[in-house]
């Protein structure tokens, strides 16, 4: 018997959205919960209490909001827009200092290092990421790590490709520059 594949993310949100489908939705919180959490533990520099809060917060927003999601972006574009607003307020809240310009950081996705990864390569990319300006953070977390475009990353964050383009220009030079001269 030939299982019927995954629905698409579409087909999901329109059986959620329009007939109040709650495990279509579900299905989209299990497809995407584990990018959202990891985005939101880099923006919040490793607090993994807070993620968690905030990942709960974004997909509660996403079920209230999803009637509203119009196809104009992917589903996952529009789910870490909603993610970063959620952390951007939280940051308001605790008064953290914010970039200038409403840039600021999400970071690279999964927790696990990937198979065969030597973990002291693990730990000196965490510690040159840290390093980097928050909006230099989100760009590459976004583009890299959440796997959007430059155009959907200037979207989710809110800022001009052009200025996604030079923080990821910026990013890459003081990763390398970083990694390069790491003592071992």
């Amino acid at each position: 018997m030939t299982e019927r594949p995954e629905p698409a993310d579409a087909e999901l949100v329109v059986a959620a959205a329009v007939r109040g489908d709650r495990e279509a939705f579900s299905r989209l919180v299990r497809r995407h919960q584990g990018l959202v959490r990891a985005v939101l533990r880099r923006l919040t520099r490793g607090d993994h209490g807070l993620a968690d809060d905030l990942a709960q917060e974004t997909f509660l927003l996403a079920w209230r909001k999803l009637p509203a999601f119009r196809f104009d972006a992917r589903f996952s574009t529009w789910l870490y827009r909603i993610a970063f607003n959620a952390w951007l307020s939280e940051a308001r809240r605790r008064r953290e200092v914010l970039l200038e310009d409403h840039e600021l950081p999400p970071e690279p996705g999964g927790e696990a290092a990937p198979p065969g990864a030597d973990p002291a390569d693990r730990v000196d990319l965490e510690r040159a990421l840290a390093t980097l300006s928050d909006g230099e953070r989100a760009a590459i977390a976004a583009c890299y790590y959440a796997d959007l475009t430059h155009e959907e990353a200037a979207e989710a964050i809110g800022i001009p490709l052009g200025t996604v383009k030079t923080h990821i220009l910026r990013a890459k030079a003081k990763l390398r520059a970083r990694l390069e001269k790491e003592p071992r």
